[in-house]
């Protein structure tokens, strides 16, 4: 477990400060980039008191928080995630196999929720201390950072998102997890987890149009040592959650089955 001591989150801060520049750089082919004719993205919106927002100056600005990155690039570099060798046997399956949990309208915790191309919503209740991450795609649920300085339950049921707290350490929030199911993947290309899973997220808005996104995964049940992932997640300005219905296959095969498309046995219950 992640101690919330200031020398404890002093040194996170500095460690991920280090890897966001490392883990920011995928394929360049798949990335949503910013028009390069825009002008320089203006200074993150803020309140009176300084703190940065999530969302826009004013409740009219709309917008959705979309990846800027190679969505089916694994969140970190291969050879740094120190995988337990059945954990890396489970990688290399689905790179084969594709049976991923939110072709199938479930809710994906981790970074996963985050590798759409339909983005992100953040909404900040100030009055009820807590924020929610809407998802625009895929099972188009929601998820609840509690803000009010409470700690994890201690006998959490597994969910797919957990049970997340959070801070504010300057323009950064940080969302600490727990309590995770193991129906879903850590990223797009199916990085595995147990119910030991732990992550730390970081989402440090740097401008108006930018925030830099980093996971830092623990769980000794399928790696070794704990390792950190991210990327950056641009503003789509102008964009609202929208109506979505996710229904099972029908235009996606590939995505259930593979490109090979074979057969999948439906006679008995399907199991993330």
């Amino acid at each position: 477990m992640y101690a919330r001591s200031r020398g404890g989150r002093i040194a996170l801060a500095a460690a991920l400060a280090l890897v966001a520049s490392t883990f920011v750089a995928p394929a360049s082919a798949q990335r949503r980039e910013r028009n390069a004719n825009l002008p320089p993205a203006g200074p993150a919106p803020r309140l009176a008191e300084g703190r940065v927002l999530l969302g826009g100056a004013t409740a009219a600005d709309k917008g959705v928080w979309i990846p800027r990155f190679g969505v089916t690039e694994p969140i970190a570099p291969l050879a740094q995630v120190p995988f337990q060798p059945w954990a890396k046997a489970l990688y290399d399956a689905r790179q084969i196999h594709e049976f991923e949990p939110h072709a199938r309208c479930k809710a994906s915790g981790g970074a996963r929720q985050f590798l759409t191309p339909y983005g992100v919503e953040f909404v900040e209740l100030a009055e009820i201390e807590r924020v929610f991450i809407f998802d625009i795609g895929g099972p188009h649920t929601f998820r609840t950072i509690y803000m009010d300085g409470r700690r994890h339950p201690p006998d959490l049921e597994p969910t797919y998102y957990g049970h997340s707290i959070g801070w504010w350490e300057g323009s950064t929030l940080v969302v600490d997890t727990t309590g995770f199911n193991e129906s879903f993947w850590l990223d797009r290309r199916g990085l595995p987890h147990t119910t030991k899973l732990h992550t730390i997220e970081r989402f440090m808005r740097i401008d108006a149009e930018t925030i830099v996104y980093s996971i830092t995964v623990d769980d000794p049940g399928a790696y070794t040592a704990p390792f950190t992932g991210g990327f950056n997640l641009g503003w789509d300005d102008g964009i609202e959650l929208f109506e979505y219905v996710c229904q099972q296959s029908n235009y996606a095969p590939e995505l259930m089955v593979g490109e090979e498309r074979s057969s999948v046995d439906r006679s008995s219950p399907i199991v993330p």
